[in-house]
């Protein structure tokens, strides 16, 4: 909790609409966020189009007339702003991080489909590099996302970074709604101010002011500009918000209310139309045949791709293991799998040949560590590791042979971690869910809290991304785990 000086306070809780200091213009706000977008965005696919034309030209048979190309460059910039607008992308904010890649994804083809048929419709189309035209749009998928990303995480700790919003319920839900915009900032929703009619509730959240009663609305919306509004009172009676929603809606451009959903995570709820009477509806999204059959095409398809460029690597490493430490290079233990099944993960070795005795060795002497591995199932400086298996951990090069267990059909690239038999009996009800997919290489968990997260913080996590799966996620968590791997943060 922040703790504001007396004077301040007093006059926050007197006058909350000339105390609460103004933003800066929404629509100023808009404009900065959305032309940094624009220029990344143009910037990036100008690189894709052309670093593709010329890789075409230099490596494959056959001359490439870029002139040609450059007469129609024009057309091809003005597009993909156009479409990105319509969908919302500038600036985007309060669009998440996946809703956001699967937008792009989709826009980006609908334009390459667009310029696919506007050549075909004139009388030279054959004369554009048809290869040059698949691979800049495979490119582009990937990179102007990966742009986005960077001009977020560039600019989004501004202050003129999003737009404000106000907070209704300055209760456990109002809470949890300012700690998270306040941890994502990228999502561009600011909360500047809390209104609740509990004058217990009035002070500070996070910095955010939190005052009263309802009847404040009007102004604060007036002085600071506010076009959103988030009501967090899902304990609220009927009578109270049916009020709040008649009386204090009309201020704002968008509203958005927080349900009680009873503990259930978001993204795996969607709202339905039974006839005029909204339903939420509840789905476990990879459990369905249609996502894993998808999913699995993508498994072959990527693990294939990364296992022929990951070869001379595995050669290499399996050297250095062979010369630094005594045993095997590779390392197999039974895991758990889909249905319940057993299967042997393989990973290169990283830890000494008498590990498990320098484990019960060192927990039988420290409390303490014992405590740590007890709760994690991991620990920090474990004297089991040799040097090579060390840096291994750290960049998660061990697991680059389970590639094959992908190819076998026992993995995913994606999915819930791998767990060991004895570890189902204290997964506390998590293990049904989880244990109806297949196992991943990598998971939500590692790119999110990797080493860091407790057990049983793990297991929530596998069954969140199990409930929310979707092509996209997998791709962000892809993505995500480059970058993770690249920094070699949080893991031991």
């Amino acid at each position: 909790m922040y703790n504001p000086s007396l004077k301040s306070l007093s006059e926050m809780l007197v006058n909350p609409a000339e105390a609460i200091k103004p933003q800066e213009n929404v629509f100023l706000r808009k404009l900065a966020a959305g032309s940094i977008l624009f220029l990344a965005d143009i910037i990036v696919l100008s690189a894709t189009i052309l670093v593709t034309l010329i890789a075409r030209d230099n490596f494959l048979p056959g001359d490439v007339d870029l002139n040609k190309y450059l007469d129609i460059f024009p057309l091809i910039l003005l597009l993909f702003p156009a479409i990105f607008f319509l969908r919302g992308l500038y600036p985007g904010f309060g669009i998440d991080v996946i809703e956001e890649l699967r937008i792009l994804t989709y826009s980006i083809t609908f334009v390459y489909a667009i310029l696919a048929t506007l050549s075909f419709l004139v009388k030279d189309a054959w004369d554009y590099s048809r290869i040059a035209f698949v691979l800049s749009w495979a490119i582009a998928v990937l990179t102007v996302p990966m742009g986005r990303a960077l001009v977020r995480k560039l600019f989004s700790h501004q202050n003129w970074w999003g737009v404000p919003v106000i907070i209704i319920g300055a209760g456990n839900s109002g809470e949890q709604v300012i700690k998270s915009l306040k941890k994502h900032p990228q999502i561009g929703l600011r909360p500047i101010v809390a209104i609740d009619d509990n004058s217990d509730k009035w002070g500070y959240i996070e910095n955010v002011p939190v005052v009263g009663g309802m009847e404040v609305i009007p102004q604060l919306v007036e002085r600071l500009d506010i076009e959103q509004a988030i009501i967090a009172m899902p304990n609220a009676s009927r009578s109270k918000k049916q009020e709040i929603i008649h009386n204090y809606s009309k201020y704002f451009k968008n509203t958005t209310f927080i349900p009680d959903l009873y503990g259930i995570s978001s993204l795996w709820v969607s709202s339905k139309d039974l006839g005029g009477i909204v339903g939420l509806e509840v789905q476990q999204k990879l459990l369905k045949t249609s996502s894993q059959i998808r999913k699995r095409i993508f498994d072959i398809a990527l693990a294939a791709t990364l296992s022929i460029f990951a070869l001379p690597l595995i050669i290499i490493i399996a050297i250095f293991i062979k010369i630094d430490s005594r045993g095997k290079v590779f390392f197999k233990q039974e895991r758990m799998g889909k249905g319940d099944s057993r299967f042997n993960i393989v990973k290169f070795r990283t830890m000494h040949y008498d590990a498990e005795k320098r484990l019960s060795d060192l927990l039988a002497k420290n409390k303490e560590l014992k405590a740590e591995y007890e709760v994690y199932h991991k620990m920090k400086n474990d004297p089991r590791l040799t040097r090579v298996g060390r840096i291994l951990r750290k960049y998660s090069l061990d697991e680059l042979p389970q590639f094959w267990n992908v190819l076998k059909g026992e993995m995913s690239l994606i999915g819930p971690r791998a767990y060991m038999p004895w570890e189902k009996y204290k997964m506390n009800g998590h293990e049904e869910m989880i244990l109806k997919v297949k196992p991943g290489i990598s998971g939500l968990w590692q790119v999110t809290d990797r080493n860091a997260s407790s057990f049983e913080e793990r297991n929530s996590t596998d069954v969140y991304y199990i409930r929310n799966w979707s092509m996209f996620l997998d791709i962000y968590i892809v993505a995500r785990t480059i970058a993770v791997v690249l920094s070699g943060k949080g893991a031991y």
